[in-house]
């Protein structure tokens, strides 16, 4: 087999990450999502770029998943990477995380789902840790791929479920 010099492996996964900064600049565009959409982002805590506070970053060493559903503020989208407000357990938080260390991105209510091959990081290179000012919120979902039983949200309370559940099963 010839070599792959143009490398249309990594132009494909450029281009799907494309499909979730337009998906997500939409919303940051409106303020809400359209209809039942609502979205499971899956990403590497380590990737360089990330940003997450030192709670959540002992939490979730390697990987997190969130919900993008009911109640986030202030999302941005840069060409590389998204910021967002979510609140875990009653406490704010804000999140950055670069396209390139997304994992996985799924829409449950079409069953869209995106995979994406992501190195992992070294232990103690990538994600920067900071805590952000608080701020009240009603509402969220957390994902945890630890926690194989999905929950309904509660107002004032995350919630941890796992992607897993939402996976078409072979």
């Amino acid at each position: 087999m010839a070599q792959d010099h143009i490398r249309y492996d990594i132009l494909a996964q450029d281009a799907l990450r494309g499909v979730i900064r337009k998906v997500l600049s939409e919303v940051a565009a409106t303020g809400s999502l359209p209809g039942d959409h609502h979205f499971f982002i899956t990403f590497l805590t380590q990737a360089p770029g990330v940003r997450i506070s030192q709670h959540l970053k002992s939490k979730y060493p390697e990987q997190m998943t969130i919900v993008v559903q009911h109640q986030f503020w202030e999302l941005k989208v840069h060409d590389a990477y998204f910021e967002i407000g979510l609140s875990f357990s009653d406490k704010p938080e804000k999140l950055t995380v670069p396209f390139a260390s997304v994992r996985g991105f799924y829409d449950p209510s079409v069953n869209f789902e995106l995979e994406f091959d992501v190195a992992a990081v070294e232990e103690g290179a990538g994600a920067e840790i900071t805590d952000y000012p608080t701020q009240q919120v009603s509402e969220i979902q957390v994902v945890s791929v630890e926690n194989p039983e999905p929950t309904e949200p509660k107002p004032g309370n995350g919630s941890v479920v796992s992607l897993d559940s939402f996976r078409k099963k072979n």
